[in-house]
């Protein structure tokens, strides 16, 4: 699988510092491989998703690689690049 065809997700909190800087330290690997972070707030989510809040809502913020849960609280920024590379 290219960089090009990876999708990253991160579940986020209004109001959550660890939030900025998953998504700062995201964001920073992400643009080594010329790939967006989408941030999604579970709590304007639930709406529509309840579950989605349920699941993860309890240790944001989340980082899903390709939908699959690839590490919470914080980035594991050089298994994240691992992880893009392949």
């Amino acid at each position: 699988m290219t960089a090009e065809r990876h999708v990253v997700t991160l579940l986020t909190r209004a109001g959550c510092a660890s939030c900025v800087g998953a998504a700062e330290a995201a964001r920073r690997v992400c643009s080594e491989f010329e790939l967006e972070v989408t941030c999604i707030d579970v709590d304007e989510a639930a709406v529509s998703d309840p579950e989605l809040r349920a699941e993860y809502g309890d240790r944001l913020p989340v980082i899903l690689l390709d939908g699959r849960e690839h590490g919470y609280w914080e980035v594991d920024e050089e298994r994240l690049r691992d992880d893009l590379r392949k």
